[in-house]
């Protein structure tokens, strides 16, 4: 008995602090939605090229930049507060809308 409330203890605290370290992760990528837009054009050259609402009331973008193909996809939550979701590179803007392997168009 003593061994299984020790084993429950240790996974317990296990969980606490990974979650404490998946929020900490969180905070580093959030800020004002005005700091993160200059940090993005200023340090990347990075303009909006996109724009979408969640069903959450928070809204999407994607920045990217034309010139070097480096991108960042960002949510910024009805508080202001937007936090970066992704970044890569090679972006390529398209036009027209892509096809599926049917042929036909979603």
């Amino acid at each position: 008995m003593k061994r299984q409330f020790l084993a429950l203890s240790l996974g317990v605290g296990a969980m606490l602090l990974a979650t404490q370290h998946a929020f900490a992760q969180e905070n580093r990528n959030c800020a004002d939605r005005a700091r993160v837009v200059e940090r993005l054009a200023s340090a990347y050259g990075e303009s909006r090229q996109s724009i979408g609402l969640a069903p959450n009331n928070s809204v999407i973008e994607v920045f990217a930049s034309t010139e070097t193909g480096t991108w960042t996809i960002t949510v910024t939550s009805p508080n202001g507060v937007t936090c970066l979701v992704a970044s890569g590179q090679a972006f390529e803007a398209t036009n027209g809308d892509l096809l599926p392997a049917s042929g036909v168009a979603l």
